[in-house]
């Protein structure tokens, strides 16, 4: 684990663990609803120039992610049954793991890499209110090193 850090002391341990997941997330989201068209949701993809995000119901409680991994199965599905690209929730993710804003920054690196997981949907009492990527965890680890290296 140290090895990925700027510094490998016992100190720039203990400050990234005091970095929390609030002030690196993005708060402004694109989300999926489950019903969406994987067609639609491929568009929403490409416009935005993001990689996936949260499914979130009618309710706004998040029930899965959905990624372009999942548009490729889809596509992949629906071209070798020779039928329509389904759904959102047919493709998406359902294994959801999510963290909390007070969650610290290492501790989201460590999840990351245990897991293979690019982004994961921040909580804060079961309410969506933010998404964590790989890079947002960059810009951490970026910020710390600017400002903790001589």
């Amino acid at each position: 684990m140290a090895g990925m850090m700027p510094a490998t002391t016992t100190q720039g341990r203990i400050m990234l663990k005091s970095m929390h997941v609030a002030e690196y997330m993005s708060r402004r989201l694109v989300t999926f609803s489950p019903d969406m068209s994987v067609s639609e949701a491929i568009r929403v993809l490409l416009e935005n120039q993001i990689s996936g995000g949260p499914v979130v119901d009618e309710t706004g409680r998040v029930v899965g992610v959905f990624s372009e991994s999942d548009c490729l199965k889809g596509a992949l599905e629906a071209s070798y049954h020779g039928t329509e690209i389904g759904s959102v929730k047919e493709y998406m993710s359902v294994d959801l793991q999510t963290v909390e804003g007070s969650d610290s920054i290492l501790d989201v690196a460590e999840i990351f890499l245990a897991d293979h997981r690019r982004r994961l949907p921040v909580l804060d009492n079961g309410k969506l209110i933010g998404q964590i990527s790989r890079r947002d965890l960059l810009r951490a680890m970026d910020d710390f090193g600017q400002r903790h290296t001589p």
